[in-house]
């Protein structure tokens, strides 16, 4: 009987340390930061022309007048704008943002908006491709739903918020908040 007991204490000393050895081994949310190779944070600055970089392409039916932050309830417009390491448009081009938004708001500050953001920046390429709600006068988030190259399986959002407003070419910063498995189940919900 002592033979059996040894044996278990043995087996469960045994098991213990092994369960206390996987669980230090295993990542936990607070080391995700340490890896660098598993999350990215990234900022870049969208710069936007009406009828050089965006066009609307269906003119809206109610609500609002266009002007540099509105455009009527139903307008569809398409983009392409450069995107840059710093606010001003002189500087250094990172990749392109691209896709169409659509009007959802009788103010004409809402939209619906598909975009792919292509990068070739800080030694990493690829694209990621977004869709959600656009404010075109406040920070608004928008989930990554896939990406390409580098960007393959990154999970996270980003974040686009007004810089510049006024004249011709308006200026928003873009934050990208990329999250790569096994760290995509702790990505933080905006």
């Amino acid at each position: 009987m002592a033979t059996v007991t040894g044996s278990a204490s043995l087996l469960l000393c045994l098991m213990t340390i092994s369960f206390v050895a996987a669980a230090a081994a295993t990542p936990s949310p607070s080391k995700k930061s340490e890896d660098h190779g598993k999350t990215l944070s990234l900022t870049l600055y969208q710069h936007e022309t009406i009828n050089k970089t965006a066009y609307m392409v269906v003119d809206g039916v109610a609500g609002a007048g266009v002007s540099q932050t509105t455009t009527p309830f139903g307008t569809i417009y398409v983009f392409r704008d450069n995107l840059t390491v710093h606010a001003d448009r002189a500087s250094a081009v990172a990749g392109v943002a691209e896709g169409s938004s659509v009007t959802t708001s009788l103010d004409g500050l809402l939209s619906l908006s598909a975009a792919k953001i292509t990068l070739d920046h800080r030694g990493r390429r690829g694209s990621v491709s977004v869709l959600g709600g656009t404010h075109n006068t406040k920070p608004a988030d928008h989930p990554v739903v896939g990406g390409t190259g580098d960007f393959a399986y990154a999970l996270g959002y980003v974040r686009t918020s007004p810089v510049d407003l006024r004249g011709s070419t308006v200026t928003y910063k873009m934050e990208l908040s990329l999250y790569w498995p096994p760290y995509a189940q702790y990505a933080p919900t905006p």
